[in-house]
């Protein structure tokens, strides 16, 4: 993609914008998306969230140890939750995961779960890596994936929703469907990048433990308030054109026990209406290019 002051989509406003179904019926397609990632322990980590993690050393155990907490409990505390109410997850996962963690890559295969590229760890950001080397690491990603999973990853969430110019042209490389680090929409649009095609998908930067927990110091009373409010929201709009809602989670986040019951409860609301669709990822992005939608 070359450099430009705009992305590689048309800007088209939503209230100008043909209305759409989603094939199935559906007014509204809702999108969990646990974040898995591995951090070296050999890299520092940031003591609190608005300090910078190269203020310490390595190692920072405790800041180490809360995310690891994700990896050892609170992942599998998430997927209890999720199979209460038969929702696949769309994982986005660290490559890393596969060698350090293989038993969280197990059980999420044992329950349909997608799998999205995520970086190799979540320490580097692609706009770090050496650009001769972009290529070649989201490649060992997706294949790392795949060898693991026994399934092609057709999505990608760069570490901290990063992006240089190229990675767009190197996802379309690998085969990638679609891609959610743009965070601007709730419909998918399709991203034209030097003659050929991938989706966007919404993730969200709000519907976001990391985000409301971590940065904001919502409660988990708020964030479940955040997931009910949006989905009242994004519902009742989909009602006229189809939605995608996210809800993005991190293990080590929502997977401590005061917090797991909040999205527990806001799981039980959703499920208590008609017409949602808990979709993984690439069956939002194959419904939304077998649609009508031109956007």
């Amino acid at each position: 993609m070359k450099p430009a002051e705009y992305g590689p989509f048309p800007y088209v406003p939503i209230n100008r914008r043909a209305q759409w179904k989603w094939p199935n019926g559906a007014q509204l397609a809702v999108w969990v998306i646990p974040n898995v990632e591995f951090f070296p322990l050999t890299a520092p980590l940031a003591g609190h969230p608005f300090e910078k993690a190269h203020d310490y050393k390595a190692p920072t155990v405790r800041a180490w140890g809360q995310r690891d907490y994700g990896n050892r409990v609170g992942i599998f505390r998430l997927m209890d939750v999720l199979s209460k109410y038969g929702i696949r997850a769309t994982a986005t996962t660290n490559a890393d995961i596969c060698d350090h963690h293989p038993q969280i890559i197990e059980d999420a295969v044992k329950l349909g779960w997608e799998f999205m590229g995520h970086n190799r760890s979540n320490n580097v950001r692609l706009t770090a890596v050496p650009s001769e080397q972009e290529k070649e690491l989201i490649h060992y990603c997706i294949e790392k994936l795949h060898q693991a999973t026994g399934r092609k990853p057709v999505g990608w969430l760069g570490a901290a929703l990063a992006e240089t110019w190229n990675t767009l042209d190197y996802l379309i490389d690998e085969g990638c469907l679609y891609v959610s680090d743009w965070v601007n929409d709730d419909q998918p649009y399709r991203m034209r990048v030097g003659g050929r095609e991938i989706v966007y998908l919404p993730y969200s930067y709000e519907v976001n433990d990391s985000n409301q927990v971590n940065y904001r110091f919502s409660s988990i009373d708020e964030f479940e308030l955040i997931i009910r409010r949006t989905f009242d929201v994004l519902y009742r709009e989909g009602a006229h054109s189809a939605r995608v809602m996210a809800i993005c989670l991190h293990p080590f986040m929502i997977g401590v026990p005061h917090r797991i019951g909040g999205l527990d409860s806001a799981l039980k609301y959703i499920c208590s209406h008609q017409d949602v669709w808990f979709a993984t990822g690439e069956e939002i992005a194959r419904a939304y290019l077998a649609s009508s939608a031109e956007l």
